[in-house]
């Protein structure tokens, strides 16, 4: 038998075959990291780990709240690319995070301060719980109340019941703030009659839900509800989110973990009324 038999393919085929294998990346997977289980289809953002007698588990927590591990050594899909996951190195205790989930820098040891008269309102519980994700450790060292209005229509009435003036500012966040509407009309007459003290800002969003960013909250995009349809109950219909909003809202907040998963036209906003009610020349005593 000629040695030249296998001279095409070298003294090992399938150390060949493996040569041309495509190398499978390693990927850390940090909190927040989107992954798909490729044995199974499960999909869910890492969230923890777990130590078992098999060694370690990645967490992962679907869009509506549910958590599962997954032993490491399985096979992940992130972005559909298969890839091997790995467990983020310890943080050491002197590399403490140097910015606040909004982006500011953190002031290690700061205490809150004695809360303004001034406040930053908001519609509802939902939009009060997000700017608490995001600004809560900004708003804190700064002294500033955020409160909820129970609705715009509310707004005209609670601002005169406060009285607004000097060092007694509101700024006013409202939802679907676009021409024409109802809340504009609302804004433009509270701006009318404190035109000092009283800013009202508002992002284009029927609902607060919407200012999430679709990547961040594991969706293509937000979906279009039919006029007529509670926004919450259509779009939880509309992505099998199940019938508890409150268990939906729940689980998207947990996915907000910095102002890169809100869209930049909340962003901006939240930010301006921060920035007005902290306002050195409204006369407070600093």
């Amino acid at each position: 038998m000629s040695s030249d038999r296998y001279g095409r393919y070298g003294d090992d085929v399938l150390a060949a075959a493996t040569s041309r294998a495509p190398k499978v990346k390693d990927v850390e997977a940090t909190g927040g990291l989107v992954v798909e289980c490729a044995s199974t289809g499960w999909c869910g953002a890492v969230v923890g780990w777990q130590r078992g007698a098999d060694g370690w588990a990645v967490v992962l927590e679907d869009r509506v709240g549910t958590r599962r591990p997954f032993a490491l050594r399985g096979s992940f899909l992130v972005d559909g690319v298969l890839v091997r996951l790995t467990r983020p190195a310890p943080t050491p205790a002197s590399a403490a995070p140097a910015r606040t989930a909004s982006g500011s820098f953190a002031v290690a040891g700061a205490r809150a301060r004695v809360a303004r008269a001034s406040r930053i309102w908001v519609e509802g519980k939902h939009d009060a719980e997000l700017v608490e994700r995001v600004w809560g450790a900004d708003l804190r060292i700064e002294g500033v109340v955020v409160e909820e209005l129970g609705g715009v229509d509310e707004l005209v009435d609670r601002l005169a019941d406060f009285g607004p003036g000097p060092g007694r500012r509101v700024g006013a966040l409202v939802d679907h703030l676009v021409p024409g509407s109802k809340e504009t009309r609302i804004a433009q007459e509270a701006r009318r009659r404190w035109p000092e003290h009283v800013l009202v800002l508002g992002h284009p969003y029927v609902d607060v839900w919407q200012a999430v960013r679709p990547q961040a909250a594991g969706i293509a995009a937000w979906p279009v509800v039919p006029v007529g349809v509670p926004w919450k109950d259509g779009v939880c219909a509309a992505l099998g989110w199940g019938d508890d909003t409150g268990a939906a809202w729940r689980a998207l907040l947990r996915r907000v973990t910095s102002f890169a998963d809100l869209e930049p036209t909340l962003l901006g906003r939240v930010e301006e009324l921060i920035d007005f009610v902290t306002d050195e020349q409204t006369g407070e005593d600093h």
